[in-house]
């Protein structure tokens, strides 16, 4: 089963991930700064993810859902949904 991952930064999971956190900080009417804030992070932190040029670990994932009130089941199904 090796080599079936692939590289995931910029794959289109990587990106229906990005675009649902960006939707979410921006309806919950955050900047990149509010949010990082409340992360204990810097901005550039938030840049860097939103642009993709950091993966989001889970970790990290569920600290930003939790911020976001993102529903987990919602958000991996939209993922999912994204093709590989």
């Amino acid at each position: 089963m090796a080599g079936k991952l692939g590289k995931t930064l910029q794959s289109a999971r990587h990106k229906a991930l990005i675009e649902l956190l960006i939707a979410k900080r921006k309806e919950a009417g955050l900047t990149q700064t509010d949010l990082a804030k409340r992360l204990g992070e810097y901005q550039s932190f938030v840049a860097r993810m939103e642009s993709g040029q950091r993966r989001v670990d889970v970790v990290e994932f569920l600290a930003i859902a939790q911020e976001l009130n993102i529903n987990l089941g919602y958000a991996f199904k939209k993922i999912a949904k994204a093709e590989r």
